[in-house]
């Protein structure tokens, strides 16, 4: 076990998304998840039926006592969806921490709305998103409806990308990938943005209905590659191949959209094998 990724998100109790999907995603590429929830969602395949806020002193002490006590590699940040949360964990992350966790890489999924469509972040947290957070992201991982939030632009073509890439590192983000699911065409492409420049990422689409948690599950595979000391292009060429797979060999749980195959890493451990 090795990379400590303290995530900080919402709880899906369909098990597909949120901080199951990443728990279940940094444990199957081998690093080491802790949490901290920003709240609780009733949902399923088919969509979110209720969310229950936690405080938001409390996702922050959450934070604070993980961070002085276990310490962590990276940081993951999923759905934060009220102004206030925001500042918690924003006011939690510039804060001096014992083993110097400020200067720990932040990986920041910008969950705003969910599978089956709710809105999962307020539109006034948007704006102190973009303001207070991004700015404190190592890589910023939004798909194209989170990107045009972000940045005003309209993305249709590969064109509207690389102008919304550039204007997410004008926001502050040392870099951004930008999901290209929501795009048409047989083939996804992700562009990742840096300083140093832009590299486009395709591989074929995969015809399935099992795509919920797929942002969440990326965002922490990226995390814990950048947790376990790969550079930024390593991490996300794993993440994606992880994801791929995942979705390949999706279960096709639920009559909605369905989880992928976390765990398609993991052998199942034999007992009777383990006591010969």
């Amino acid at each position: 076990m090795k990379g400590r990724v303290l995530i900080v998100a919402g709880s899906d109790s369909g098990g597909g998304a949120g901080i199951q999907a990443d728990i279940k995603t940094v444990t199957a590429l081998g690093g080491y998840a802790m949490t901290a929830i920003t709240a609780l969602t009733a949902q399923n395949t088919q969509g979110v039926f209720g969310i229950h806020e936690v405080p938001p002193d409390f996702i922050a002490r959450q934070l604070a006592v993980v961070l002085s006590d276990l310490g962590a590699d990276c940081v993951k940040i999923g759905m934060l969806h009220r102004p206030e949360v925001i500042d918690a964990v924003v006011a939690v992350l510039a804060a001096p921490q014992p083993d110097g966790a400020q200067g720990i890489p932040v990986v920041v999924d910008p969950v705003m709305v969910a599978k089956g469509g709710a809105r999962l972040l307020t539109e006034d947290s948007v704006v102190r998103l973009a303001r207070h957070l991004l700015p404190r992201a190592t890589v910023l991982t939004p798909n194209i409806p989170e990107a045009e939030a972000l940045t005003g632009l309209a993305i249709r073509a590969p064109d509207d990308v690389m102008a919304a890439g550039r204007a997410l590192l004008g926001l502050g983000a040392a870099a951004a990938l930008v999901k290209g699911g929501h795009l048409e065409g047989d083939v996804v492409t992700d562009v990742l943005f840096t300083k140093d420049g832009v590299e486009s990422f395709s591989s074929p689409r995969i015809p399935t209905t099992s795509t919920h948690g797929t942002g969440c599950t990326l965002a922490s595979a990226i995390a814990t590659g950048l947790a376990q000391r790969l550079d930024l292009r390593a991490a996300v060429v794993r993440a994606r191949a992880y994801v791929q797979e995942a979705l390949r060999t999706a279960p096709a749980f639920g009559r909605g959209h369905g989880p992928l195959n976390h765990g398609h890493t993991v052998t199942p451990f034999n007992a009777s094998k383990s006591a010969r």
